[in-house]
């Protein structure tokens, strides 16, 4: 060499020498490159509590947002009122369909808060009429919009959130949820949509896996299916435990990011997706396993006081590096 580093011509005789993989090679302790995610064949949806609707916006705003961010479907909520309500019925669910048809996103599930102030599994003989009326509303509602799935809870030992609901003994919730499934399930199989049964674990009810797959199969019906919920058990369980063992009862499902860094119980628990302690990779990977093939529902209560869009948005980034579709 003629100098204290190399010429041009002394770098490739020295890369002849010894090989490109030499100088190609890693700074010793420097993070490897990636190789390719595993892309994963889940739908991509979002719950509508994730926007600001009503206050700011519009039915038909959050189906063009979720179709803009990315979207394949959205998850909407039924309430005493709101565009989904029993204020509403056939011709306005219709027209809502043709909305989402006319945007090109499809409508992934319905779901709602009325099981909490009228759960079917109530002491108060009002209360559990009034939700087994309400459930079927929602069935109808579904049906309607075109979605066959419907997230049902069954009941509630107790509701930590709620002051006026009483406890319930364990063996009287179960018979009582028994009894509501099987009075909503002659309707579910005329409206060709499914009772999807949501794993709560706050309620009390249905805290393991086994219980759920004893619930659901007592019924005898492919109709009596699950609605997965990750977030719902990570406080003491995890979910990629729960998906091999429901394996293909699973029908829906929310992704509900959560931390086990804090003690909170309540809705602030649950965090933006991938801001939170869940085991993705493990959990999508227990998905793919058993078949799964359908929608993956990012469920979240706090939509962005300031530009809400871009909860939506960082949502679909996320899930896209997720199932492999970047990164």
């Amino acid at each position: 060499m003629s100098g204290p580093y190399p010429d041009r011509r002394e770098m490739l005789a020295y890369s002849a020498a010894f090989g490109s993989a030499f100088l190609a090679s890693p700074t010793p302790g420097a993070a490897k490159p990636a190789g390719p995610r595993k892309k994963y064949p889940f739908k991509k949806s979002i719950n509508q509590w994730a926007f600001p609707y009503p206050e700011k916006m519009s039915l038909e705003q959050c189906l063009q947002l979720a179709k803009d961010a990315g979207f394949d479907g959205i998850e909407l909520n039924y309430d005493l009122d709101n565009d989904l309500s029993p204020k509403n019925g056939p011709k306005e669910y219709a027209a809502v369909r043709r909305t989402a048809e006319k945007i090109g996103i499809a409508i992934s599930g319905v779901c709602s808060f009325l099981f909490w102030p009228y759960p079917l599994s109530s002491n108060d003989p009002m209360k559990r009429a009034r939700g087994l009326d309400l459930a079927g509303k929602i069935a109808e509602c579904a049906a309607a919009l075109g979605t066959e799935n419907v997230l049902v809870v069954p009941g509630a030992v107790h509701i930590p959130w709620r002051t006026d609901h009483e406890p319930v003994p364990n063996d009287v919730c179960d018979r009582r949820a028994k009894e509501a499934i099987g009075k909503l399930l002659p309707q579910a199989e005329k409206l060709k949509v499914y009772l999807n049964i949501e794993n709560i674990f706050f309620n009390g009810y249905l805290m393991t896996p086994g219980e759920m797959n004893d619930f659901v199969d007592s019924f005898k019906s492919d109709r009596v299916r699950v609605h997965f919920d990750t977030g719902n058990i990570m406080m003491y369980q995890f979910p990629e435990h729960w998906v091999a063992q429901l394996g293909g009862r699973i029908k829906n499902v929310h992704l509900k990011e959560f931390t086990k860094k804090g003690t909170d119980v309540s809705l602030e628990a649950f965090r933006p997706l991938l801001d939170g302690t869940t085991n993705w990779p493990a959990v999508l990977e227990a998905f793919d396993q058993t078949g799964y093939k359908d929608y993956l529902t990012f469920e979240y209560f706090h939509p962005y006081q300031h530009y809400p869009e871009a909860l939506v948005y960082q949502t679909a980034d996320s899930l896209d590096r997720m199932l492999g579709l970047k990164g």
